[in-house]
């Protein structure tokens, strides 16, 4: 089911714990990363029914920290599609845990995937067959 490029798409939503934290008590900029690019496979396989694979993620920078117990929100959009590539926006915000109303921009970033076959090769993202 795929929506107009406009619009977005809430992939993914976690509660961060214990584990995933750094030696200053906030969340690990990784773990971030790492559902980020989880978040971006999901919008793509909304777009294509291929096998694809991760093949950038473009800057990434971290306006705020994440702490145990945020509510964390993977927003996605289609940005683009091409022969064998779509390009996913990734938008994620933190529902604060000791304040639930408050709601911080966290970071962003472009994600590139290619659609590959059973072999690793690229394919067309429309390709059937």
């Amino acid at each position: 089911m795929s929506t107009p490029a406009s619009e977005r798409f809430l992939a993914l939503k976690v509660i961060l714990l214990p584990r995933d934290t750094n030696a200053h008590g906030t969340i690990f900029g990784g773990v971030i990363l790492s559902h980020i690019d989880l978040a971006g496979a999901v919008e793509a396989r909304r777009h294509t029914r291929h096998r694809v694979v991760t093949v950038a993620m473009r800057e990434v920078e971290f306006h705020e920290p994440v702490y145990v117990g945020d509510v964390v929100s993977f927003w996605t959009r289609l940005v683009r599609t091409g022969t064998t590539s779509i390009a996913v926006h990734v938008s994620v915000e933190a529902q604060r845990a000791s304040d639930p109303a408050t709601c911080v921009q966290v970071t962003e970033a472009e994600v590139i995937y290619v659609a590959i076959d059973e072999a690793g090769r690229k394919r067309p993202i429309a390709d059937d067959g």
